[in-house]
């Protein structure tokens, strides 16, 4: 409870690049959402590859945990894909890897060499990218860990038995996997079957807010603070919080990532959807995200990580900077890995006969309008496959706060941005535990709360239609891209 006694709820959300715990009660229609503490997510490289520091994030979660005071709930939201490999007692077996270790790139061939990639389309609906939990497994098969291991928990489930000592399998986080039947919401036992995959790993499987039941006693926080699961996928949690009105909107959770998409009542499976590499993952409710994900901000923060630069003055100098500087698809494979990002970005100029960016301001001014070029492309794919008149874009999470990439996305999509709420997965993560104490009633309530409780930043697009298009079609040009066909 709080000094004003309404329900406080924690919320752990952690993102690829720093974690966070947040606290937030309801007070009468609106959230009230506190930043209880804020911390760099690093990865460690060790001679067995790129792996996360779960425990460190765990520890400073838990110190924040006991600062916050008494508390109605706890839940945890991640990132998706990445795992732990526990043994019968719960514990694990080696230091979960991280996505961009590299080892799972020459799996995607070799899985499908299983099981061809239409069929297994077919059956999950998601995305083809190399860091998929699908391949990452094949890449364990033959080794220890896997050999010996009884079940997998993804990155909230992990912390969530970390918390309460109960393991359970939230079916948002499970839909990252490629291995969730995206017609059923359960395990593809036949495809985890075919793909040689040890069936023992996949658990029973538990909507958003389940209550797995109280902090254990070593964490102080307090008898019986109720531990639930959130949407534990961070996109899926963040969805929550996007103050939805119609069907004519998308949702841009921005961040590290961007993942653009609608949310819809069922899947899209199809040849046109698959040849689009949209992704169908699980929400709140049973809902679908039909989305796409794009490199996203992670391509400025390696450049800052680089330069050792302030994000903030990179985005101001890079809004000063000249427009209609050369671009690049930001979802080229050269940049999935840390690096040398800089110099990464002016290799694909030139590997497509463009200058390369002039100065700091120049390489992000580049990374953002290639970003809002993508993010044109994405929504046209995802309108010819849904069929969906998108009118205005929703930009939630950290990204909300870029004005030049929320203003150039309205100016090339064609769409309204409402940029805002920016810690939107918090939210939903702390709304879900709401409803789950009965505090709330449905999905429509939640975001009903979201939007008396966040002033969006409206972004209007630009008259110059004919400049818009001319910017998106070079970019077509010099990514070798080809404009979906527009909607018979």
């Amino acid at each position: 409870m709080s000094e004003h006694g309404a329900p406080t709820y924690a919320a752990i959300d952690l993102g690829a690049s720093s974690g966070r715990v947040l606290t937030g009660r309801l007070d009468g229609e609106r959230l009230e959402l506190v930043e209880r503490r804020r911390f760099p997510n690093r990865p460690v490289r060790l001679p067995s590859g790129l792996h996360w520091n779960l425990l460190t994030l765990f520890a400073k979660s838990v110190a924040c945990l006991r600062e916050a005071g008494p508390l109605a709930g706890v839940a945890v939201d991640a990132w998706g894909v990445d795992y732990a490999l526990l043994d019968g007692a719960g514990r694990v077996l080696g230091l979960p890897f991280h996505y961009r270790d590299g080892r799972s790139e020459s799996m995607v061939a070799r899985a499908f060499a299983r099981v061809s990639r239409e069929e297994q389309y077919s059956i999950t609906g998601i995305q083809t990218m190399p860091i998929n939990t699908v391949f990452q497994l094949v890449a364990e098969q033959g080794g220890a860990a896997l050999g010996a291991a009884q079940r997998l928990a993804l990155v909230p489930d992990l912390l969530a038995l970390w918390l309460s000592g109960e393991l359970a399998n939230e079916r948002t986080s499970a839909s990252t996997t490629g291995l969730l039947d995206a017609r059923t919401g359960a395990w593809s036992h036949a495809l985890v079957n075919a793909l040689g995959l040890p069936g023992r790993l996949f658990g029973d499987l538990v909507e958003p807010g389940t209550l797995l039941g109280p902090a254990l006693a070593a964490h102080e926080l307090g008898e019986g603070v109720p531990v639930y699961t959130a949407a534990g996928h961070d996109t899926a949690s963040a969805f929550v919080a996007a103050p939805v009105a119609d069907e004519h909107s998308a949702i841009l959770s921005s961040g590290t990532w961007s993942l653009l998409g609608l949310e819809l009542a069922a899947p899209i499976l199809g040849e046109a959807a698959r040849e689009a590499n949209l992704t169908n993952e699980r929400g709140v409710d049973g809902t679908t995200r039909l989305l796409k994900n794009v490199m996203g901000l992670w391509l400025e923060q390696e450049c800052a990580r680089a330069w050792r630069a302030d994000h903030a003055e990179l985005f101001a100098d890079a809004a000063a900077a000249p427009a209609e500087g050369p671009l690049f698809d930001p979802d080229d494979d050269a940049f999935l890995a840390p690096g040398d990002m800089p110099a990464r970005i002016a290799a694909a100029c030139a590997r497509t006969g463009q200058v390369a960016p002039v100065g700091r301001a120049g390489v992000v001014r580049s990374i953002v309008e290639s970003l809002a070029c993508k993010y044109r492309y994405v929504l046209e794919c995802l309108k010819r496959v849904s069929g969906r008149d998108v009118r205005r874009i929703h930009v939630i999470g950290g990204g909300a706060r870029v004005a030049l990439l929320c203003r150039l996305t309205a100016e090339l999509t064609g769409c309204e941005v409402l940029a805002g709420p920016v810690e939107a997965t918090a939210m939903g993560n702390v709304l879900v535990q709401a409803r789950a104490a009965g505090e709330l009633a449905s999905l429509a309530d939640m975001r009903a709360v979201v939007a008396a409780s966040a002033r969006p930043t409206v972004y209007e697009p630009t008259s110059d239609r004919a400049g818009a298009d001319a910017t998106y079609h070079r970019f077509l040009d010099v990514t070798g891209l080809a404009a979906p066909a527009p909607i018979a």
